[in-house]
């Protein structure tokens, strides 16, 4: 049986060390490099026209139910007395909340009172960013969330 000495104590300790730090380095490396953590260029741009916009998107007063099943998206939309409305434009950003790897911007169709595209998504959590535009102009912005059952 050999003797635990100074020098056995100081190379467990190191190679503990070393372990944790390198653990927390990859650790650090794959958030910073799978998350960009930037929603807007210029916050402070962007924060100048936040209540017009939002004033402006509650006066509308459309509301939106996103909807997944069997390989497609659905976006209902609609006012406030529950009726479909038609949007002028339509931009979607599918993804993780916290990585942009499998992002995806599908391509919406009108059919009937929905907008539908096909997309395959893993099982889980998954975000829908939707920007629209009424025909004169007005931004309707939402982001909610999906969950994919496996």
């Amino acid at each position: 049986m050999t003797k635990l000495t100074g020098k056995h104590v100081f190379a467990i300790t190191a190679s503990a060390f070393a372990v944790i730090i390198g653990v927390n380095g990859v650790l650090a490396f794959q958030a910073v490099s799978t998350f960009p953590g930037l929603e807007v260029k210029n916050s402070y741009v962007a924060s100048q026209g936040f209540n017009d916009r939002k004033a402006a998107q509650e006066a509308l007063g459309w509301s939106l139910a996103p909807r997944y099943a069997d390989g497609r998206i659905d976006l209902a939309f609609t006012d406030r007395d529950g009726q479909p409305v038609t949007v002028e434009s339509l931009e979607v950003l599918i993804g993780r909340t916290t990585s942009t790897a499998q992002d995806a911007r599908p391509e919406f169709m009108q059919a009937g009172d929905v907008y539908t595209a096909p997309l395959e998504l893993d099982r889980g959590k998954w975000m829908v960013k939707v920007t629209a535009r009424t025909a004169d102009g007005t931004l309707f912005e939402q982001r909610s969330e999906i969950f994919v059952q496996g």
